[in-house]
């Protein structure tokens, strides 16, 4: 999407890869420690890089996932699709958790 920066604030990130609705949204979840990145707790302002692993707790479900690209602003849901790469782990885990209730 936007590469030519070398790394971005995690919340604007996360609101980019439409992982929360808004900003707000996203910088709440990283100041109520329910974002790790690297597996180290944040701040809102915390630098995200290709390559970085995140953790992301949004209610029920927990993302793991990869940083593939960045991106300061929110595109389409297409691009946003690739900007990570959920682990294979996390995603069975939340299909099953899907078809529990």
């Amino acid at each position: 999407m936007d590469s030519p920066t070398e790394s971005v604030r995690i919340d604007k990130w996360l609101w980019a890869a439409r992982l929360f609705k808004t900003r707000s949204l996203a910088q709440a979840a990283v100041r109520g420690g329910h974002v790790e990145v690297n597996d180290h707790a944040c701040k809102p302002a915390r630098s995200v890089a290709v390559g970085d692993r995140l953790r992301v707790v949004r209610g029920d479900s927990v993302f793991e996932i990869e940083v593939l690209d960045l991106a300061e602003r929110r595109g389409p849901a297409s691009l946003a699709a690739g900007l990570y790469r959920e682990s294979e782990a996390s995603l069975q885990r939340r299909q099953r958790q899907a078809e529990e209730r």
